[in-house]
């Protein structure tokens, strides 16, 4: 079971920006079409915090951790029921090694410490983004169910991401699949005539890590250092597919305080589009088109040095940003972060040779 004494104590707060060329990042099923979610009023794309967990689960699972949300087929090809993926997460333990009619409440504690840290072991997702679990568990496992709980809220929380900009739909990819699906004397062949996306965005998800919800789903801080580095290898690892092909993580920034039940609050509103720098929304096409201003963050990370503990932070070489009237890279963001809170506090993550230290010892 997991080592509590290693829970997260202190809350932290993220900033996570990617971009998406040519790409439709979270299509809408109800629009009959699968377009891209755009705000009718903004134009602003919109990436719901289900997608963004959808790839790092499918990275969990990619990289041999337990998952429990997931897809998994049967023998039949049909796939796992709820109660199914639940007993799946239960497969190490042995119902025979308990007499449930005569258990004493020192017993009832210990078999319900089994189980559910047994659960949470086999679950990492759970420990981030909790779960419904108001199954019934059939047959081995069957009474087992009064030992989980029907829910548990996870203390890792994003709100849904906006393009930091207003976006336009490429009509001529559409245009272009119906060309070729209805060509003169060809057949369709399986062509898909609803090939929406958007030409450019730059979207920005804000999260949150609950030092408190921490404690119910026994997230530790091994879990919180493998997330500063997953949210990178998701969107470079589960973007390949057709539609979701040319998304790339820009910015990662965790900032971890010291204070308990502190965090600044929408912090990730103080990094903006530098307009003046940048071309005008209906232009931008590429990560070379736009200036993010940074100089709003740093301010505010300077006005409350003393209540950080450390910023973990990793970008893009090709991300441009706007600090003190100049235009700067991502090196010389570290520098400038280490300037204002001190080199002790500011955390450069080396994606590809960190997140090796947080793979699974054994195949789960």
């Amino acid at each position: 079971m997991s080592d509590t004494s290693q829970t997260v104590t202190n809350r932290s707060e993220i900033v996570f920006l990617y971009d998406a060329v040519d790409a439709n990042p979270n299509g809408n099923p109800l629009s009959g079409s699968n377009r891209p979610r755009i705000d009718p009023e903004t134009q602003q794309c919109i990436v719901t915090d289900v997608r963004l967990k959808r790839y790092l689960r499918d990275q969990l699972d990619a990289d041999g951790h337990g998952v429990y949300i997931r897809s998994v087929q049967t023998n039949d090809g049909d796939r796992y029921s709820r109660e199914q993926l639940l007993a799946d997460r239960l497969r190490d333990l042995d119902p025979n090694d308990w007499d449930l009619n005569d258990l004493s409440e020192e017993d009832e504690q210990d078999l319900f410490d089994e189980v559910y840290g047994t659960f949470l072991d086999h679950s990492v997702d759970v420990r981030y983004f909790g779960a419904t679990m108001s199954v019934d568990l059939k047959g081995k496992y069957e009474d087992f169910d009064d030992y989980l709980p029907d829910h548990l809220q996870g203390p890792v929380q994003f709100s849904p991401g906006k393009s930091m900009h207003s976006v336009e739909e490429n009509q001529e990819y559409n245009s272009l699949t119906s060309v070729i699906a209805t060509g003169k004397g060809k057949e369709q062949g399986g062509f898909d005539l609803d090939d929406h996306r958007i030409k450019y965005a730059l979207i920005r998800f804000r999260g949150l890590v609950d030092e408190h919800g921490a404690k119910d789903t026994q997230l530790t801080k091994s879990d919180i250092e493998r997330l500063d580095t997953l949210c990178w290898r998701a969107l470079k690892n589960q973007t390949t597919s057709r539609s979701k092909i040319g998304q790339e993580p820009r910015l990662y920034i965790r900032v971890e305080y010291a204070d308990e039940s502190f965090h600044l609050g929408d912090l990730s509103h103080k990094i903006q589009v530098d307009k003046e720098r940048s071309e005008p929304d209906e232009q931008l096409r590429t990560i070379q088109d736009i200036v993010v201003d940074i100089e709003p963050f740093i301010e505010c990370l300077s006005d409350n040095a003393s209540r950080i503990d450390t910023i973990h932070v990793v970008g893009s070489p090709s991300l441009q940003l706007s600090h003190d009237s100049d235009i700067i890279g991502i090196e010389t963001l570290y520098t400038e972060l280490e300037d204002t809170l001190g080199a002790d506090k500011v955390h450069r993550i080396n994606v590809h040779n960190e997140f090796k230290t947080t793979l699974p010892d054994t195949d789960d």
